[in-house]
């Protein structure tokens, strides 16, 4: 007996020497290859193709040089940071091996006084004040020969565009030349500066900043502001962008119409009902206004848009707050997921979600020589709704909605040969400040123009892409959704490096519950015949009890209800109070059984992989017991 005992603690003894040497065996021979597994969906900490087809263009060495500081003193803010750094370390890492060569990462520990930290200034790298009083450098540059590029602060809040901001950053140095975009809009997309005298006076007048579209556009290109009374656009603008043209003149329409026949790259945001616009309108006292488009140059392309319809989807509506803040359901805000976005275009193949507030859709057919390329579009279960009405209520929408059957097309883009809207030539407008541009003027394109059209504005407004996250180093903006992320991809695409669109739009992944939408669309769709039925019967029995009311009244003077008549009023005032009741308890289950399926799929989420590793835990020792039992 004491000799089996030994035989087992001797027999587990060597087991485990064996596996310690099969470890640090396997240890020694991988520890000189560097492999990462990357098992995410979208493959996040993979680099992009994007990336790659960058690097593999570098014909002189990149070098980066990364600075961390890595402290003395252990907080829950160094060891956060800690961590975040060597992810960046793991990144560069990556860079240089897919680089073969043309890429060179030092890293550099800036101490107090050192001259890591003195290399670091001289880098452009600053040093950020921790609460404990300690600075600390997480930043690098990236140079090439005599150009530097610099990345003060490696925020941990960006890690999703990390990647991003390290391609940008080589493209940068290796391509300084940055092109021109113009941009047009009667809106304050370039800010507004503050009056004094209204502040002074406590009647606002505040300031606003440039939109962070406009800001982000300016850390890749030469961006430059062009009037709306412009009569020509300068032949050095390689993309325009024209955001909500309200009441544009012929004239500026002329200058673009010149500007795409020259192969100029035009995106234009026209707009049913512009709701930053309204909003302008509303505080100066005055009505909402008209939506904006180019319909000039739309008929000579053989497009249509209307300015006074919005559309409304019901599978891609979202809910904002109604006015006893509850959430209410809003067709004319949509949400779109993949299935209205094009994934076959590059501009558009790597976005999962697009906000479209009260936009408008294109319809009719290109002209011929021009094709047509749809990128955003609604599901058949949508409809054209009046704009006006659409900006007071959205229940009246809901009520009387009718699905058209018709996909319509939100953002198209059109390639080929384009013809001048103006056969006359340059139209007489009052409103233009500039010369008549020289020369006869272009009938027909003579390169490649590209013309993209979105038929919504404030999808660039920073209320409908941005959205704000609290963090220890202060309040950050990060992308609420893919808009902002879409449109530096057609500028890209259009006028700057056609790669990074590819880095750019993983930052923007996301994966919506499209189960849920679905199985919500279905529930509401059952629940909404009910409740149709039940303010149909209401609706008949207030009108009955209005023209009984009514005869009442026009009765006092000379009738009185017959005893027949007061039972019928009373009959039907019961009826109309039951039905109240029972539309109520209607809306209630629907709401019910929405959050119920919410929570089944959230728990089953929870709990579905602890469940499996009990499960499997508890099999393996039944299966264990049984086989020591048969010993």
């Amino acid at each position: 007996m004491k000799k089996n005992s030994f035989e087992n603690i001797l027999y587990s003894v060597g087991g485990v020497v064996i596996l310690l040497i099969i470890i640090i065996a396997f240890n020694a021979l991988t520890a000189t290859v560097k492999q990462r597994f990357d098992f995410t969906k979208e493959k996040a900490y993979t680099l992009s193709a994007g990336t790659k087809a960058i690097l593999a263009h570098l014909d002189t060495p990149v070098k980066i040089r990364f600075y961390y500081s890595s402290g003395d003193n252990e907080s829950p803010d160094t060891i956060f940071f800690k961590t975040y750094a060597q992810h960046v370390s793991d990144l560069l890492q990556e860079y240089k091996q897919a680089g073969h060569g043309k890429i060179i990462v030092e890293q550099y520990d800036p101490k107090p006084d050192s001259d890591a930290e003195d290399s670091a200034r001289l880098d452009g790298v600053e040093g950020q004040p921790l609460p404990t009083g300690e600075k600390l450098y997480l930043g690098l540059s990236v140079s090439q020969v005599d150009t530097k590029e610099a990345i003060p602060f490696l925020d941990p809040s960006r890690e999703r565009l990390l990647e991003y901001d390290l391609s940008r950053a080589i493209t940068r140095v290796t391509e300084p030349q940055k092109p021109i975009v113009g941009v047009m809009s009667p809106l304050p997309i370039f800010g507004k500066p503050a009056n004094p005298m209204l502040v002074q006076m406590g009647q606002g007048g505040q300031g606003e900043p440039a939109w962070v579209f406009i800001s982000e556009l300016k850390s890749d290109f030469d961006v430059r502001e062009i009037e709306m009374t412009t009569a020509k656009i300068d032949n050095d603008v390689k993309v325009l962008v024209v955001v909500d043209p309200k009441d544009i003149s012929d004239t500026a329409q002329y200058a673009i119409d010149q500007f795409v026949l020259r192969g100029g790259k035009l995106i234009a945001f026209l707009d049913a009902v512009s709701i930053v616009d309204s909003r302008s309108q509303s505080m100066m006292g005055q009505m909402p206004g008209q939506g904006s488009s180019l319909d000039k140059l739309l008929k000579a392309w053989g497009i249509q848009f209307e300015t006074s319809k919005v559309v409304a989807d019901m599978n891609f509506k979202v809910k904002t707050m109604g006015p006893n803040n509850q959430p209410v359901d809003a067709p004319t805000f949509l949400a779109l997921d993949t299935s209205g976005i094009n994934t076959n275009d590059v501009a558009t193949s790597e976005i999962h979600d697009i906000w479209y507030a009260m936009g408008g859709v294109f319809t009719g057919t290109p002209v011929a020589g021009l094709n047509e390329t749809v990128l955003l579009k609604t599901t058949k279960d949508s409809q054209l709704v009046d704009g006006m009405m659409a900006s007071f209520s959205s229940d009246n929408i809901m009520r009387d909605f009718k699905p058209s059957g018709t996909e319509y097309a939100l953002a198209l883009r059109l390639t080929g040969k384009f013809k001048t809207a103006f056969p006359d030539g340059q139209p007489k407008d009052k409103d233009s400040t500039n010369a008549a541009p020289a020369g006869n003027s272009l009938k027909e394109s003579t390169d490649s123009p590209v013309v993209v059209l979105f038929g919504d504005a404030d999808m660039m407004a920073d209320q409908f892409c941005l959205r704000q996250q609290q963090t220890f180093l202060g309040t950050e903006v990060i992308p609420a959704n893919g808009n902002l992320i879409l449109a530096q991809n057609l500028v890209d695409q259009l006028g700057g490096d056609v790669n990074l669109i590819t880095v750019r739009s993983r930052a923007a992944m996301d994966r919506p519950f499209t189960r849920i939408k679905a199985l919500q669309a279905k529930a509401e769709e059952a629940s909404q015949s009910k409740i149709k039925a039940f303010e149909a019967t209401l609706q008949d029995a207030q009108e009955k009890i209005n023209e009984m009311q009514k005869s009442k009244g026009e009765g006092q003077q000379k009738f009185i209800l017959s005893p027949e008549q007061q039972v019928e009023l009373e009959k039907l005032k019961k009826n109309e109070a039951e039905v109240n009741v029972q539309l109520k308890q209607e809306k209630k289950n629907l709401t019910r059984e929405i959050n119920a399926l919410e929570n089944t799929i959230k728990w089953s989420n929870i709990i579905a992989m602890p469940a499996l590793v009990a499960i499997s835990g508890i099999g393996l020792a039944i299966f264990k017991r049984k086989r020591t039992s048969a010993k």
